[in-house]
């Protein structure tokens, strides 16, 4: 079956292993009053849960407040520490918090594979904006705000997470991320879940004509919402799709998080000043 553009979509039934993804509001979950955005049906079938958190629940102060999970925006780092690990309890993975892999975000493609914990740790920190995982008990976390945030899981559990803003997504990061994700896990790029989390809409990212021009060349017309506005779901999903995701088994949040900055932390939105709610991941013994 070909998509709207063309390309050739793997249809075979034998190769769905995982249940549709599903990622909508009334899908939140909360525990110790964190709210995040999940799959349960993928988590039974695969013993990985997925995290989209937003911006409540946690104890940093404003212009932070109050689940600010990143250490580069000027929050006190001991709250910084208590968010994450509430986050990380929240997801049933607070007692994997020494084995955190969270890079320092640089707007590239750079792919980390964790293979042993430490040595990833220590590539995330020079700088990467994806993180491939198949190891059990490894959580994984990348910071947003207002960027958008890819998720995708294999079969086996074995999860990407991915930082994708204007620059990442036009080099091409979520769809790289997928191809690194499909070789670790043995398995084709079309039996993964794939999940776009909460970023700034079409409805709010405007940009310059030089970068939206960029994205049209790349990735299509769909880029390009209209006055000069950017739809950074569009040229994500091809970006998977180019990789050979399954469209069937993309799916957005659809929320803005400009138009929602009261639970969720939008840079453009707060003029620069804010927090960062997270993308997570974690696979279960």
């Amino acid at each position: 079956m070909a998509d709207g553009r063309g390309k050739i979509v793997q249809t075979d039934p034998e190769l769905h292993q995982l249940p549709l993804p599903q990622l909508v509001e009334s899908r939140y979950v909360c525990s110790e009053e964190l709210a995040y955005l999940t799959d349960d049906a993928l988590f039974a079938a695969t013993s990985t849960r997925i995290a989209f958190t937003g911006n409540v629940g946690g104890v940093s102060s404003a212009p932070y407040e109050s689940l600010n999970l990143s250490y580069t925006v000027g929050d006190d780092a001991a709250l910084v520490d208590a968010n994450r690990m509430l986050a990380l309890e929240a997801i049933g993975a607070g007692g994997a918090s020494q084995r955190l892999v969270s890079p320092l975000q640089v707007h590239g493609v750079k792919v980390v594979t964790v293979h042993d914990v430490a040595t990833a740790q220590e590539e995330a920190a020079a700088g990467a904006d994806a993180v491939v995982c198949a190891k059990a008990e490894t959580p994984v976390l990348l910071c947003f705000a207002d960027c958008t945030p890819v998720v995708c899981v294999a079969p086996n559990g074995a999860f990407m997470v991915a930082h994708a803003g204007w620059r990442g997504a036009l080099g091409g990061i979520p769809g790289i991320a997928l191809g690194a994700l499909a070789a670790e896990a043995g398995c084709e790029p079309s039996q993964c879940n794939c999940y776009i989390g909460p970023h700034i809409g079409a409805c709010c990212y405007e940009t310059s004509e030089e970068i939206l021009s960029q994205f049209v060349s790349k990735f299509g017309a769909g880029c390009d919402a209209g006055k000069r506005h950017l739809d950074l779901s569009f040229a994500v999903a091809v970006s998977l799709e180019d990789a050979g995701a399954d469209s069937r088994r993309i799916i957005d949040a659809g929320i803005c998080t400009k138009c929602h900055a009261d639970t969720y932390y939008s840079y453009r939105a707060s003029g620069g000043v804010c927090g960062r709610q997270g993308a997570l991941a974690f696979r279960k013994e």
